[in-house]
């Protein structure tokens, strides 16, 4: 079949499909368009009515309160004079509000009564209406025999709140068929926090009934009242007037949760099939007035069949509609298919030249419709000029504008993603090529600033200060600071190490003369301790000289770069500025540093083989008055020692006699063996490294600890002390000694104890 048959038999027989499929679409729709429209405008209608007895209670309130207000001013009169103007305003209320059934101020005696010192009764004084519309005074005391705790009164005392009291039936008469319903509005009398009384005023409700009735936004809709305990306030059936939904409709109110909503003050609604099969729409309004925590509600009620009547009507002209609906798309399919042909042969003719490689513009072709084949009409001049611009990127690469960028139609532009990497890598390669060139001017910079300070060093060896001037002025030019000082050990302080500043650059010279930093003091003490550079960016506004060597200004940045040579730290140079210095200045200020330590030691060394030059020069002249002195001196010496070196082969060959007889050790303060004689370690079967380190105590038997304990107690105190002693070897074996433990004092010291012993064990 041709195009034309084709879209008749397959589009005619899918739109019969969808003609169906819309209809029943149409239908659940429409239904949920009139329940949605229904339910707009019964909660605008709930709300508008709610609002305006909303209103009609937030007058009364108002009053109630206008009332409370001026109960407050009660203490500026005498009793006699404020109660009778309050009975004034009152009774001038109730005369100009017909409805109101009471108008009265309820007083706690306690604050009214000086003679009243009970925390409960109160004065009620006010004007009541009755059955016939006269209005007569009420003046009593109540609760003068306590509080009532259920009643209304104790709740407002208690709570202080503002309160609509639940409605309820009242008859003047005492008959049912006088009964019409009221109820009171209080709003409670402070002092401050403290609670003196109420304002309170009976309200006839009957003339919200008349505004409930003309509720009718829909035919056969109606609405009602309830309280805040679900009281039927009003209501087209009279004879649910205040009654209880929750009694009248148990299950309705629970399966709706109608009273807890009421309560909560929340706008709700929904659908209900009551027992005569009817289905009703509900919607609810909340009343809240303000600074009350009582909320009442309106209902509207409509009819589910009134929504749903639209809903047919509108089903049956759609049906009307759906006919002539096909008979015309009928003729405009045919239509349509023969103007469908000729795009499609244009559309073939311009890939076919694509197919050949050619993507001008002319190729573009006007879109005259926006249907399917106007879609691919538009992508193939898509396709074209996404085509062109791919060239005309390629071109601008090609001519070295690397910059030039290209926009990807889509996620799946693999072409343009491949030129865009092409691209990319060129980038790269020139950024690697910038960075490579920017390392080399880092590198350059640091070598020139090298080799100037290298020349300063070289000229400047014979005065510590000028170089250390030149240093620091130099160091805070090349690196665009601001101030920097230089501080080096002062190594002719002996008892402490402490750091002269012995130069500073942009400071006054006055405050820096004599500061000295000590190890670990501030900041650059702290350098010289660890060691290690500090570079500090985080600076308080109100940084001057308290952790810093140098002070007087408020830098953003804090050099430290320690001098030193073979981890010895020779001083600190301190540099700041307002600038934050770069990675690669830091590390030339460390590389500086560095000869920096190195001129600051030969330069010191130089000035110190100067002044030993000088000072050898003088001792020169004083060793050649006093050599012919020492040279006396040397031949009474010699003979000295002659004599000495006598004496003390003498005393040799008597200690080694001795060792030959004598067992002899040598004990510290702690009875620890720390020397013994070749006797003393044969008798005891100890080598000289396992004796050292023994307890005077491992040489005793267990049994003769505890009086040995007491012998060294007595030498411990300056006593030498002498008996026969057993002692035992390193076997166990006892050896029977003469013992002498004596305290050996070397300039008036106590500082060992010595063992001396003659072992007996051959004699009898």
């Amino acid at each position: 079949m041709k195009i034309n048959a084709k879209m008749l038999v397959y589009i005619l027989s899918t739109s019969m499909l969808i003609f169906i499929a819309s209809i029943g679409y149409l239908t659940t729709k429409s239904r949920h368009l009139a329940l949605e429209e229904a339910l707009e405008v019964a909660n605008k209608n709930a709300h508008e009515y709610a609002n305006l007895i909303k209103s009609e209670l937030a007058s009364d309130f108002n009053i109630a309160k206008t009332i409370a207000q001026t109960g407050q001013a009660f203490q500026s009169l005498p009793r006699e004079e404020w109660n009778k103007i309050f009975l004034e305003q009152q009774l001038h209320i109730i005369t100009e509000n017909p409805h109101y059934l009471a108008v009265a101020t309820s007083w706690e005696l306690n604050h009214i009564d000086p003679e009243w010192t009970k925390p409960f009764g109160r004065y009620l004084n006010g004007w009541v209406r009755d059955q016939h519309g006269n209005i007569n005074q009420i003046e009593t005391q109540l609760n003068t025999d306590g509080d009532v705790l259920t009643g209304n009164y104790y709740a407002m005392k208690s709570t202080g709140i503002s309160m609509i009291v639940d409605p309820t039936l009242w008859s003047p008469t005492g008959r049912v068929e006088d009964q019409y319903i009221n109820t009171n509005i209080s709003v409670p009398i402070k002092l401050g926090n403290t609670f003196i009384g109420l304002a309170g005023i009976d309200v006839d409700l009957q003339r919200f009934q008349d505004i409930i009735e003309t509720i009718k936004p829909f035919e056969e809709s109606y609405a009602f009242l309830l309280s805040h305990d679900g009281t039927y306030v009003a209501h087209p059936n009279s004879n649910l007037m205040g009654k209880l939904i929750a009694d009248e409709y148990p299950e309705f109110n629970e399966n709706f949760q109608i009273v807890e909503n009421v309560q909560a003050g929340v706008n709700f609604f929904f659908t209900y099939k009551n027992e005569n099969n009817q289905k009703n729409f509900y919607v609810f309004a909340p009343i809240k007035v303000e600074n009350v925590n009582t909320p009442w509600s309106l209902a509207i009620v409509v009819p589910n069949k009134v929504i749903t009547s639209k809903a047919k009507t509108i089903l049956y002209k759609a049906l009307l509609v759906s006919f002539f609906g096909l008979l015309l798309l009928t003729i405009v399919i045919w239509v349509i298919a023969k103007n469908i042909t000729n795009p499609v042969i244009r559309v073939t003719e311009t890939l076919k030249n694509m197919a050949k490689g050619k993507i001008s513009e002319s190729l573009i072709m006007e879109v005259k419709t926006k249907d399917e084949v106007g879609e691919m009409t538009q992508a193939l001049n898509t396709s074209i000029n996404e085509l062109n611009k791919k060239a005309e990127f390629a071109n601008q690469i090609g001519s070295g504008n690397i910059d030039y960028t290209l926009d990807l139609i889509s996620e799946e532009d693999e072409l343009g993603q491949s030129l865009i990497n092409m691209r990319n890598s060129l980038l790269k390669a020139r950024s690697e090529e910038e960075k490579r060139k920017e390392e080399d001017k880092k590198r350059r910079w640091t070598n020139e600033g090298l080799a100037i300070f290298a020349e300063i060093l070289r000229n400047n060896t014979d005065n510590l200060n000028v170089l250390a001037k030149e240093i620091i002025k130099n160091l805070v030019y090349y690196l665009n600071a601001n101030q920097g000082g230089l501080f080096v050990l002062n190594d002719q302080e002996k008892k402490t190490v402490v750091f002269d500043l012995l130069s500073a650059f942009a400071f006054d010279s006055e405050k820096f003369i004599k500061k000295q930093i000590e190890l670990g003091e501030g900041l650059v003490g702290t350098c010289a301790v660890e060691k290690q550079t500090l570079y500090l960016t985080e600076i308080p506004q109100d940084y001057i000289h308290i952790t810093s060597g140098l002070g007087g200004a408020n830098p953003n940045s804090l050099l430290f770069v320690p001098l030193k040579i073979e981890n010895t730290i020779l001083g600190v140079i301190e540099i700041a500025s307002f600038n934050k210095f770069k990675k690669h200045e830091i590390e030339f200020a460390e590389k500086a540093a560095e000869s920096i330590a190195s001129a600051l030691k030969s330069v010191g060394i130089n000035a110190r083989t100067t002044l030993l030059l000088e000072q050898s020069q003088q001792q020169a002249e004083e060793m050649a008055a006093q050599e012919e002195e020492m040279r006396q001196n040397m031949e009474e010496l010699q003979a000295t020692q002659e004599e000495s070196s006598r004496k003390s082969e003498e005393f040799s060959g008597i200690i080694n006699g001795i060792d030959h007889f004598i067992l002899k050790a040598e004990f510290n303060l702690n009875a620890t063996l720390i020397d013994a004689n070749d006797l003393f370690l044969r008798k005891f079967q100890y080598k000289i490294n396992e004796a050292t380190g023994m307890e005077i105590e491992e040489f005793v038997a267990k049994k003769d600890v505890a009086r040995f304990q007491k012998i060294l107690n007595e030498v411990m105190e300056g006593k030498t002390h002498q008996e026969v002693a057993y002692l035992k070897n390193k076997n166990g074996d006892k050896l029977k000694l003469i013992t002498s433990f004596a305290p050996v004092f070397i300039n008036e010291n106590f500082e060992k104890i010595l063992f001396l012993g003659i072992d007996i064990n051959q004699y009898k």
